[in-house]
């Protein structure tokens, strides 16, 4: 009998549309270089930072991760989400090629990540950080890691242009096994807002809703499904 269950929406065939964890392909051959993220890749290639401390910062979708996991690839690096510091990471040795924290807008132990910052200078190991907004506005409330985070060289990644914007469309498209006409593609890019986020915040409710009711993505579906994402133009267009 058709139903529906939590965490995930009934299709007209009756079966369940449940959100899946997709992983991501972060090999550096996948990723794209524009002028948006150019001076990051320029300071990731010089090695050497002040305080051999590094933060990127950027909107969702911006390509920190991305970057965060070539660098830790090509280092030997630990790469790790800022939520799951804990002491035990930093018992022993840190890798000679450091470490990549990702994820620093979500809760993180403060206590963990300055004894990490201390860990790190004492050994001379490399660190790169990464969160939506600079350091310098990103509340802590310990006074010392407050203080080591201003002090943290601090590179933004721009808004992504219109070929970037358009790599990173199809990609999440395929990602999904989404097939999408080429004139809805370039319908999307005209009207969706210019960041990457609201190409992610697209593509999964595009993927949401054709897997619910078992149809194509259409430009009537997108209208639909994102209307509030949409520009004026976009929503009235035929």
């Amino acid at each position: 009998m058709a139903g529906k269950d939590e965490g995930g929406e009934t299709r007209k065939d009756g079966q369940f549309a449940l959100p899946l964890a997709l992983r991501r392909d972060y090999a550096a051959s996948r990723f794209v270089a524009s002028a948006s993220n150019a001076e990051a890749r320029l300071w990731l290639a010089q090695g050497e930072w002040p305080e051999r401390r590094l933060w990127l910062w950027g909107e969702a979708g911006c390509g920190k991760t991305h970057l965060l996991s070539i660098w830790a690839e090509r280092r030997g690096a630990l790469h790790v989400q800022a939520g799951l510091l804990s002491p035990e990471l930093f018992l022993t040795e840190l890798p000679p090629g450091g470490v990549a924290v990702d994820g620093l807008d979500s809760p993180f132990r403060e206590d963990v990540l300055l004894h990490l910052l201390n860990h790190a200078r004492e050994q001379r190991r490399p660190l790169l950080l990464a969160g939506r907004a600079p350091p310098a506005r990103r509340a802590v409330n310990l006074p010392d890691l407050a203080s080591r985070l201003r002090a943290t060289t601090a590179i933004g990644i721009r808004a992504p242009d219109d070929a970037l914007r358009a790599n990173l469309l199809l990609r999440l498209l395929a990602e999904r096994q989404i097939v999408v006409s080429q004139p809805v593609m370039d319908w999307l890019l005209r009207h969706l807002p210019r960041t990457a986020d609201a190409v992610l915040d697209a593509v999964e409710r595009l993927d949401g809703a054709a897997l619910a009711r078992g149809q194509a993505v259409t430009r009537a579906l997108a209208r639909e499904v994102l209307g509030d994402r949409l520009h004026p133009d976009g929503r009235e267009e035929i």
